[in-house]
C-alpha cells in the first residue's frame, strides 16, 4: 500500500509505549497495534486528532506516501 503509518517512529521519538498511548487516547492496544503495523483500511479523523494531540505532531508525521515501486514487499 502506498500509504505507510509511521506511528512506531513517533512513539520512539516521544519515548512513549504503545500501552500508554492507547490508554491516553481511549483505544485498545490491539487496535493501536493494527494501526501501527498498517493493517487497517482507514483511520477516523477523531482518532488521528487524538494521536496528534498526545504525540504533539502533525498528521504528516504519522502518515507517509511511498510510491508502489519504492514500497517494501
Amino acid at each position: 500500500m502506498p500509504i505507510t503509518v509511521q506511528l512506531d517512529v513517533m512513539l520512539a521519538r516521544r519515548k512513549m509505549r504503545s500501552r500508554e498511548l492507547a490508554t491516553r487516547i481511549g483505544i485498545s492496544e490491539v487496535n493501536l497495534s493494527l494501526l501501527k503495523t498498517g493493517r487497517v483500511k482507514g483511520i477516523r479523523f477523531e482518532t488521528l486528532e487524538k494521536l496528534c494531540r498526545e504525540l504533539d505532531c502533525q498528521p504528516g508525521d504519522l502518515l507517509a506516501h511511498v510510491p508502489e515501486e519504492e514500497a517494501p514487499t
